[in-house]
């Protein structure tokens, strides 16, 4: 907001510091400021130069002379007509703008800008957001969930800052997880799958847990226990060694069933709004990772140990480190098969010299940390300079209030049992609240709050912290919810349905109160506030943005009478408001994976 007038302020600013000889400050940031009934903007720039002052030996008081050096550049700064006053506050130069013009900027803006309020101009840098790889031949549960929505709204975020976005995913689609799953389908449910997409997803999920069960070893086992266990162990390693060998049969058998995992996850994805652009799949690149191990020993980063060892490189070594921070990474077994790391450094290549990414995140759970530490580590002693732009994005578990997660166990919460769920307690809901709503619109409605509740419980917390899944704190309609959020864009949508048109201008020429001075500061901030998230890879600053948003909507719902408001100027003034309010609010809520209700 006011970009080009403080672009100008800055640059006079900076050559008022250059005619008084003082030292440069590193840079000229304007913070927004609502104060004394005008808005403004304020800049520390003069403590960063009695700083500089300081630190050449100069015995100050860095304050004082902060106030000294804000007076000084006052006088000889001449701001009209972008800002009413120039003035020195304690050391900071503030710029003030009328009241009533600030709000009419911020308004217009929303309101001509519409959907795209807020977002940022076109960026040279090509992203890649890695998300939604879930191991096929299991269901997509509540964790996985966390991950899809996370990442999506992440790259939601990155692409509104103005930066060209790729979307990937990375299925685990091979291992002995998945070939435990086949052999368990081959050995006691050939032939037997149901119809319907998430049926057949969530049977094989059955499939992988009932096999687990069979080929580990339990607990007080007899010797005719133990006997038949490793005959099925050895059945399913067989199978494995039958994949690696290109059998016609288990492969098409692992297409197949690949395929039906597949289809689940795109199916809820859909639901959940994320879009995936290209998919890589750790079968594909197996391969290629042995070519990339031979070359990194051919470069003398990596050492070959075989036949006894393995291929390693360590890290710490390789970057001249005295400390042990990387370890020393395994890239190749002395049998000569890959790991996760070595396929990641291919996974990596293909993004980098296929798609000319600039920037890779990877969003994946905290277990991988050190993991990704060696991948990034190792890329950057390849050679490739987008190495230093890699970047993970650990998240906590998702866990059950009873302890964790297993897919092995079947200990899970499936995806589709708590979308089911959500939208059958958000009906009951609204059978109650709007009896009037017809069925169809009450079923979209029902969809759009119960999504948006699980969606917001996820990005809510801290992607770094843990989160303890239950029923009522997911679906709960009070405090920090989506539903809360969404109500604000509703009651938005309500006064506004009530007038013919929105007025098309608005003077604001009255003094606001303070419900509306904190509606529009918080909506002026949002275009800033995306540019961060984006640059520090923060949606939680965006689902935090949007409860302020609507709590400060729902205050100014309750403190100003809109349609009813003492003279027409100032009804035209509040319908604007109310609108740009409902605006910022929806495209809050799209960044957030949310959609935005017209009734509830």
């Amino acid at each position: 907001m006011f970009e080009k007038e403080l672009r100008n302020a800055s640059d006079r600013l900076t050559s008022a510091i250059e005619a008084a000889n003082l030292p440069h400050p590193e840079t000229i940031e304007w913070i927004p400021t609502p104060f004394q009934g005008d808005w403004g903007y304020g800049t520390a720039a003069c403590f960063q130069i009695a700083a500089a002052e300081a630190r050449g030996g100069a015995e100050i008081k860095v304050p004082d002379r902060a106030q000294e050096i804000a007076s000084q550049l006052v006088a000889a700064v001449d701001v009209t007509p972008d800002f009413e006053t120039c003035t020195a506050v304690k050391g900071y130069i503030n710029l003030s703008i009328p009241s009533s013009r600030y709000a009419r900027v911020v308004t217009d803006q929303v309101l001509t800008r519409a959907q795209d309020y807020g977002r940022g101009d076109k960026k040279d840098e090509r992203v890649m957001v890695e998300l939604a790889q879930p191991n096929t031949h299991h269901s997509f549960h509540i964790g996985h969930t966390r991950n899809a929505i996370l990442g999506e709204s992440l790259a939601r975020i990155i692409e509104f800052a103005g930066f060209p976005t790729i979307r990937a995913s990375y299925p685990g689609d091979i291992g002995l997880g998945v070939i435990t799953c086949l052999w368990g389908y081959l050995r006691f449910h050939k032939d037997q799958e149901p119809e319907g997409i998430h049926e057949r997803g969530q049977w094989l999920a059955k499939i992988y847990t009932e096999a687990n069960g069979l080929v580990n070893p339990r607990e007080n086992e007899t010797a005719a226990e133990k006997s038949l266990r490793e005959s099925y162990d050895e059945e399913r390693r067989s199978l494995l060694r039958k994949w690696d060998e290109g059998d016609p049969e288990v492969l098409d058998l692992w297409k197949t069933t690949r395929q039906w995992s597949l289809d689940e996850l795109d199916d809820i994805l859909r639901l959940l709004g994320v879009r995936i652009d290209v998919y890589f799949y750790e079968s594909e690149v197996d391969e290629p990772a042995k070519e990339i191990v031979e070359e990194l020993i051919e470069l003398g980063i990596a050492e070959d140990g075989r036949p006894e060892e393995p291929v390693i490189i360590p890290i710490d070594e390789r970057l001249g480190l005295e400390q042990e921070r990387y370890r020393t990474a395994v890239i190749l077994r002395s049998d000569g098969t890959t790991l996760y790391l070595t396929k990641d450094l291919a996974l990596a290549k293909q993004k980098f010299e296929n798609y000319q990414v600039d920037r890779s995140i990877y969003v994946v759970d905290f277990r991988q940390n050190l993991h990704f530490q060696q991948v990034f580590k190792i890329l950057e002693l390849w050679g490739f300079p987008q190495a230093e732009k890699c970047f993970h994005l650990s998240y906590g578990y998702v866990s059950l209030p009873d302890g964790a997660m297993s897919a092995r166990s079947g200990n899970v919460v499936l995806f589709m049992d708590v979308y089911q769920e959500a939208v059958r307690r958000v009906k009951g809901i609204i059978a109650e609240k709007n009896p009037d709503l017809v069925d169809d619109q009450r079923d979209q409605v029902a969809k759009q709050i119960g999504l948006g509740a699980l969606a917001y419980s996820m990005l809510s917390v801290d992607n770094s912290r843990d989160i303890v899944f239950d029923w009522d704190s997911a679906l709960s309609f009070e405090g920090q919810t989506a539903p809360y959020i969404q109500n604000a864009h509703v009651r938005a949508n309500s006064i506004l349905r009530k007038v013919a048109a929105l007025p098309e201008t608005a003077a604001f020429e009255y003094t606001l109160d303070p419900s509306e001075v904190e509606l529009i500061d918080l909506i002026s901030r949002f275009p800033a506030l995306v540019q961060k998230a984006a640059q520090e890879y923060k949606p939680l600053s965006i689902a935090s943005y949007a409860y302020d948003l609507a709590r400060a909507f729902h205050l100014f719902y309750h403190a100003v009478r809109v349609i009813q408001a003492e003279t027409g100027s100032m009804r035209d003034s509040r319908l604007r408001i109310t609108a740009a309010a409902k605006q910022t609010l929806a495209n809050t809520l799209q960044l957030l994976t949310i959609q935005a209700p017209e009734v509830m």
